[in-house]
C-alpha cells in the first residue's frame, strides 16, 4: 500500500506549469513539524517535495501561497534524472491526489481575499534549484493511467449469492 497523508506549511508560492503534452502540474515543498522536541532544542521540520497534477495543481496555485497550512493525501513516487554535469540524481516526491485547507482564510485588503493568484505571481523559485532540480532537469512523470475497474461486484439477488447461517449457531460478531 502506498498512501501518504501530510499537514504542513508551503515553503514557497506554487507555480503552475505545463508538460510538453499540455498537462498542468505544480511542484512545491511543505515543512512538516516533527512531533517530538528534545529538551532545550527548537522544533525540527522535514521538508517534503510535492507534485500535483491537472485540476489539483490549478486549485493549489490559485488558493495557496507561502506559509499557508495545507493537508494532502497522495502517494510516494521515486524517480531519477541526469543533471547538467552528467551526475545521476534521485528524487522522492509525494504525488498529491487530494488537497484541503488547514487554516482559516487569510485577511487581506485585496479583492481576492488574500488568496494567491498564480497569473500575477512573478517570482523565481530557487527552492528546487537548492534541492537539485535545475531548470530543464527533472520533470515529474504524469500520473499512471490505471485500467478501469469493473463495477460488476453487486449481487443479482439470487439465493445462491448468500450463505445461510443456522439460527442456533453463535455468530462471530
Amino acid at each position: 500500500m502506498n498512501n501518504v497523508s501530510l499537514i504542513g506549511r508551503l515553503t514557497a508560492d506554487p507555480e503552475l506549469k505545463h508538460t510538453q503534452t499540455g498537462l498542468a502540474y505544480t511542484r512545491f515543498s511543505i515543512a512538516v513539524d516533527r512531533q517530538f522536541v528534545r529538551q532545550g532544542e527548537e522544533r525540527q521540520a522535514d521538508f517534503i517535495n510535492i507534485v500535483c497534477w491537472n485540476k489539483t495543481a490549478e486549485f493549489v496555485c490559485k488558493y495557496f501561497n507561502k506559509g499557508r497550512r495545507i493537508a494532502l493525501n497522495g502517494r510516494i513516487q521515486t524517480g531519477s534524472y541526469t543533471d547538467r554535469d552528467g551526475n545521476k540524481r534521485y528524487t522522492t516526491d509525494v504525488v498529491a491526489d487530494n488537497v484541503e485547507f488547514c487554516d482559516s482564510k487569510p485577511e487581506s485588503s485585496g479583492g481576492n481575499g488574500g488568496y494567491n493568484n498564480y497569473q500575477n505571481n512573478n517570482y523565481q523559485n530557487n527552492n528546487y534549484q537548492q534541492n537539485g532540480y535545475q531548470q530543464g532537469g527533472y520533470q515529474p512523470q504524469p500520473p499512471r493511467q490505471e485500467p478501469p475497474v469493473s463495477m460488476n461486484t453487486y449481487s443479482n439477488g439470487d439465493a445462491g449469492d448468500y450463505i445461510a447461517t443456522p439460527s442456533d449457531d453463535d455468530l462471530p460478531f
